[in-house]
Parts: structure tokens; C-alpha cells; sequence
């Protein structure tokens, strides 16, 4: 038993010790000076947005798309997935009005998803480059810009990766504690491997890519509810890099309500368990270019969750009087030392980003004991519906996150 627990111990102290590395290097990235620069030319893209009944905020998006300042050629593709409300309407407006802008019917077919009607936006255009935003987001007019800038001045680059910021963070606590945690997760750790690595992963939307890239690796998997994930790892496995690009931010509309973010949070974790299952049954995703991602993968849905289950448990034990105190000293320091980095990580993004404030610092304190544990119902419950599909030889289908 002492034996498991000093393993415990080393194993989840080394997880700390890289976390809190990555959060050093990705505060003095973000803290760079990262001033943009021009091209001479600027290549042709293409914007597509994929959308299954987005009445709700299509018109906001569309509007924000012509005003992206960007001296080179766009082309705006909405993908009408079959909807059944005013999206075609509106879109149809648009197109009216603005030549650059098209309104695009994707066939019915299957499987469901934003990875079959990306691929078919893919199949009808055709510029060098071609970016990925979400039916609910408002990208800021440089965003664009900077993307193509980033990857056309990265050496060996397949695009770019922006940052999304939350437009409703300030409607309750749930939408502060995502806001949050996007400032750490989706920037400043992305914005840490990156500086250390050269390495950054798509974040499925405000996403660039070239067009040659994806006639190397293959089109989009329409199995894959994390296409983000998978698509990365394919792009990395071939030596092309994606930069980070914290200056090309784009806003997104995230769940106000805590049934809708278990929904969009277990379609997120099935993709991660479909591309799990992918890891751990070929040897191909430890190549020394991709093993940054795979072990990525590896710690955040296997390792971490399981020393958060045992320093639980013994904690509880502890509570209990099953366990001595020779044995809780270690897991309590450990418990300690996590909540330590993890609220460190949150207040840290919070001064950086300029969204410090007494509620939203009250928020980076209690989100270890609130939000953060929500991820181990979630971990379950996505596993749980995983593995019946999986058995049933059924195709998981694609959870559509409600509009408010």
C-alpha cells in the first residue's frame, strides 16, 4: 500500500510540476509583445460556418463576418444542415445582399454532424485557405487577418488557431466558471505548449488551415465528434504546425443552463473517448512529432481522472477513519498542491486577460470544489453512452448545443 501511494504521489506530483510549467511559459507568451506582421500579398479564404437551425444568432454572426477587415479575397459559405427554423431565411438575406456571401443547402445524409457538412463546404470551394467559425460566434474585424498572418510568416505551418472568449460570461456563474476555464485551458495552456513545443491544436472554431494541408492528411473524419482533436493529430503526424494567436479572438455564446453544458461536455468527451480508442489501439499516435497530443489526451481523460478518483476516495476514507495518517498526509499534500496550481492558473489567466474582478476571483476559488468535479460525472456518463453504442454498433450521434 505504501508502495502505490509514494507511485501516486511522484506520478501526480510530475502532472503538477508540467501544469504549472506549461501556465509559467504560457502567462509570458500571452504577455509578449505580439505585433502583427503584414504581408505583401494576402491569399484567398474561405469562411465556413456550418449551421442546423441557428436562427437564433446566424443574423449577429453574419453581420460580424462583413466586417472582418481582410485585404485579400474571402468568400463566406453558410452550410445549411437541413434547417427546420428561419436560418435558410436569413442566410438567403444575406446572400442577397452581400456577393461574397453564399447561402449553401448541404444535402441530407449521414452520418450527422459538423464533420460531413464541413467536408462537403470543402468540396465546393476552393481558396488557399479556408477557416472554420461556429454558427454563434463574432470574431473581432482583425481576427482573420492575424490568422493568415501567423501561418503564412510560420515556418511549415498548416494555419493558424485564435482565441474564443465567452459573449455572455458575465449572465450567471456557470458562464463565468467556462469563461474561465476557456482562459486557461483553450489559451494559456495552448498558448504554453506552443512556446515549449511549437505545437497547438485546433480548437473547432476561429481555426485556419491550408487547404494543400488537408489534400495530405485526408478530409475530416465524420465519425469523429472531436474533429478538432482529430484532425490535429493527423496535421502534426505529417511536421506542419499550427501557431497559437491569442490577438485573434472570436466571441462565442456558451450554455447558460447546466443541462445544455452536460450535453455539448458529453458529445465533447465521446469524441475524446473515439479518439482514445484510436490511441490505444495503434502505435501510430506515438510518434515522437505527435507524442505532445497523445499524451495530452492521455492525461486529461485517463491519468488525471484517475488520481482525482483515488486522492477522493482516501480523502473520504480519511473523513471516515479507514486510512492512517501516514497515508493522508501525502494524498492531502497532494490535494493541496493541486487545488494550489489550479486556482493559481485561474487568478494568473484572470490579471492577463483583464477580466479580474471580486466575483470572478471568488469563482477562481471555489471552481476546483464546483466545476472543475463536475468532469468526473461527465467522464462517466459519456463512457457509459460511449461503450453502449459502441456494443449496439450504433454511430454516435451529433448533440447540437442550444442558442439562448
Amino acid at each position: 500500500m505504501r508502495t502505490l501511494l509514494l507511485m501516486n504521489f511522484l506520478v501526480f506530483s510530475i502532472i503538477i510540476i508540467y501544469y504549472s510549467i506549461l501556465t509559467v511559459f504560457g502567462l509570458y507568451y500571452r504577455a509578449k509583445d505580439q505585433s502583427s506582421n503584414p504581408l505583401k500579398d494576402y491569399p484567398s479564404v474561405d469562411i465556413l460556418i456550418p449551421a442546423h437551425n441557428e436562427a437564433k444568432v446566424i443574423k449577429k454572426t453574419l453581420e460580424a463576418m462583413v466586417k472582418l477587415d481582410y485585404p485579400g479575397t474571402i468568400q463566406i459559405y453558410l452550410l445549411n444542415d437541413q434547417s427546420q427554423d428561419d436560418t435558410g431565411d436569413i442566410a438567403e438575406a444575406f446572400a442577397n445582399t452581400y456577393t461574397n456571401i453564399h447561402h449553401i443547402r448541404v444535402p441530407d445524409g449521414q452520418p450527422k454532424g459538423k464533420s460531413r457538412v464541413l467536408n462537403y463546404g470543402l468540396s465546393i470551394s476552393k481558396s488557399k485557405y479556408f477557416v472554420v467559425y461556429d454558427a454563434d460566434n463574432q470574431p473581432e474585424p482583425l481576427s482573420l487577418k492575424l490568422l493568415v498572418e501567423a501561418a503564412e510568416n510560420t515556418q511549415n505551418a498548416a494555419g493558424a488557431v485564435g482565441y474564443v472568449r465567452t459573449v455572455n460570461a458575465d449572465k450567471n456563474i456557470l458562464t463565468r466558471m467556462i469563461s474561465l476555464e476557456f482562459q486557461v485551458f483553450q489559451l494559456l495552456m495552448q498558448s504554453g505548449r506552443w512556446f515549449l513545443f511549437k505545437t497547438g491544436s485546433l480548437t473547432g472554431t476561429n481555426m485556419l488551415v491550408k487547404r494543400s494541408t488537408l489534400d495530405l492528411v485526408g478530409e475530416y473524419d465524420v465519425y469523429a465528434l472531436a474533429e478538432d482533436a482529430e484532425l490535429t493529430l493527423r496535421i502534426t503526424n505529417i511536421g506542419q504546425r499550427l501557431p497559437i494567436v491569442p490577438e485573434a479572438i472570436t466571441w462565442e455564446q456558451e450554455p447558460e443552463e447546466l443541462k445544455v453544458l452536460i450535453k455539448q461536455r458529453t458529445r465533447w468527451l465521446q469524441g475524446n473517448l473515439y479518439l482514445l480508442e484510436k490511441m490505444f489501439t495503434s502505435f501510430e499516435y506515438y510518434k515522437r512529432r505527435m507524442l505532445v497530443h497523445s499524451l495530452q489526451q492521455i492525461l486529461v481523460y485517463v491519468v488525471f481522472l484517475i488520481f482525482l478518483m483515488i486522492s477522493h476516495g482516501w480523502f473520504i476514507a480519511g473523513i471516515l477513519g479507514y486510512s492512517s495518517t501516514t497515508i493522508q498526509m501525502p494524498l492531502l499534500l497532494t490535494w493541496y498542491v493541486s487545488y494550489l496550481v489550479y486556482t493559481s492558473q485561474l487568478l494568473s489567466a484572470q490579471v492577463v486577460e483583464k477580466t479580474a474582478s471580486p466575483i470572478n476571483m471568488f469563482i477562481g476559488f471555489i471552481s476546483y470544489f464546483t466545476y472543475s468535479q463536475l468532469f468526473i460525472f461527465l467522464f462517466f456518463r459519456s463512457l457509459f453512452y460511449y461503450i453502449r453504442a459502441r456494443k449496439k454498433g450504433e454511430i454516435i450521434c451529433w448533440d447540437k448545443t442550444i442558442r439562448f
